[in-house]
């Protein structure tokens, strides 16, 4: 399962582009709240009903954490506790983790981001503690995922998925959805 967390004022885009080439693609998905109630309201106020709540994720059953940007939900995002834990749980067993926009700031405070290559939004550089930013739009670093902001989305979710359905799927997803 391969989860993208949403806090109050999530980047809209990001979150749901994203989840949108991953179920395109056949990779199982979810959005996650960590409001404690389902609905969640994104930056440019678009409602979304997220799929469950912190409490439900199964941890063992992750394959990748996901956190989109947006403000103030990349903040909320790193303020929030049981996030923390999932997202040392998940990176300390090896497993990938990904963000993108100021998401990426979330990875850095948590230690996430050490010796890694990385990129974010422009001016959000400093918050990516540890790591080494990269001026493009998306960074592979190991286990580690990185994107730029709303308009590298595609190229974001594209890189996700690679690594679960591979560089054929991915390139096959690209011409049906005329991205090419």
């Amino acid at each position: 399962m391969l989860y993208i967390f949403l806090a109050t004022g999530f980047e809209e885009t990001e979150a749901l582009g994203t989840l949108d080439i991953l179920r395109r693609i056949g990779l199982s998905a979810q959005t996650v709240s960590i409001t404690g109630d389902r609905c969640v309201m994104g930056a440019h106020q678009v409602p979304v009903i997220a799929d469950i709540l912190i409490e439900d994720v199964k941890i063992e059953e992750s394959e990748c954490l996901i956190l989109p940007g947006g403000l103030p939900g990349s903040q909320y995002l790193l303020e929030c506790a049981s996030l923390r834990d999932l997202l040392l749980q998940q990176f300390g067993a090896g497993k990938r983790v990904a963000a993108i926009c100021a998401g990426p700031m979330v990875l850095g405070a948590h230690g996430i981001l050490q010796g890694k290559q990385a990129t974010c939004y422009p001016g959000f550089e400093d918050r990516m503690i540890g790591a080494t930013p990269v001026n493009a739009k998306v960074v592979v670093d190991g286990n580690v995922i990185t994107g730029k902001g709303p308009g590298a989305v595609f190229d974001f979710g594209f890189a996700i998925a690679e690594q679960f359905a591979g560089k054929e799927a991915v390139a096959a997803l690209k011409k049906a959805m005329i991205w090419n």
